[in-house]
């Protein structure tokens, strides 16, 4: 069963094209990474899943089911709306920056929305926010606030937090880009990690280290578009476009 799959996705925003046409489907269980130049809108294509950006045209499907379908601008249909919005709690998302609450600790972080949304009991939800920050190396901070950690701790606290909805795939956006370089394996070993746990992965980033490593299908953009896709080592070895031999010439 493909997880999530779309088809000629656009956005525009005013007369500027960002998407043109992107299809694209993650099987359930698939690491999916997304690579290319800046610009290319790679961002914007991931916001779209989650609705945090309204697409111009084209169908999204999760589970196979038909989630979203606009055209011109105008909802053709959508999901059942508890239907959708449980679906849009399915979709764990982590961005470039950490968006922790700074009042509140790291548990509390990461316990908030499974109580405040999922409606969990405070002592179940308590003890699956500790086995979590267990999870992401951080059992020890449980009962610290957000700055009084590194970057790269607050990025695998929101990983925790993302993971506390239970969602059945995980979105990240640049998760390493806002992070000093020897903070940033800490927070793709955890990302390692839930890859071969089977999580359903899809990922934008530069780190080009763990789409060869991690990835089971390498999606590379450009303008807007999909240009290429297929596996670590089709396109890092043999890349056939040439704005894909031009971009992997520069950052390899």
């Amino acid at each position: 069963m493909s997880m999530i799959r779309t088809e000629n996705i656009c956005k525009d925003f005013g007369s500027l094209k960002v998407l043109k046409n992107v299809s694209l489907t993650v099987e359930q269980g698939e690491v999916v990474v997304i690579i290319g130049p800046s610009g290319a809108g790679k961002s914007t294509f991931l916001r779209s899943l989650n609705t945090l950006e309204k697409i111009t045209s084209g169908k999204i499907f999760i589970e196979d089911e038909l989630f979203y379908h606009r055209e011109n601008d105008t909802t053709v249909s959508k999901m059942e709306q508890s239907k959708f919005s449980d679906m849009l709690l399915e979709m764990g998302m982590v961005f470039q920056r950490f968006n922790l609450f700074p009042h509140l600790t790291v548990l509390e972080n990461v316990m908030l929305a499974p109580l405040h949304v999922r409606m969990k009991g405070k002592e179940e939800t308590e003890k699956m926010a500790l086995e979590l920050l267990a999870r992401v190396g951080l059992s020890d901070k449980a009962n610290v606030y957000p700055a009084k950690l590194s970057g790269g701790q607050q990025q695998r606290v929101a990983i925790a937090r993302a993971l506390a909805m239970e969602p059945k795939v995980m979105l990240f956006d640049e998760p390493t880009s806002a992070l000093d370089p020897e903070l940033v394996g800490e927070v793709l070993g955890v990302m390692k990690d839930l890859a071969n746990q089977g999580m359903t992965m899809l990922c934008v980033t530069h780190e080009m280290g763990f789409a060869r490593e991690v990835a089971d299908k390498v999606v590379f953009m450009a303008n807007g578009m999909i240009l290429e896709e297929g596996t670590p080592e089709e396109l890092f070895g043999n890349p056939k476009t040439p704005e894909a031999k031009q971009f992997l010439g520069s950052v390899l």
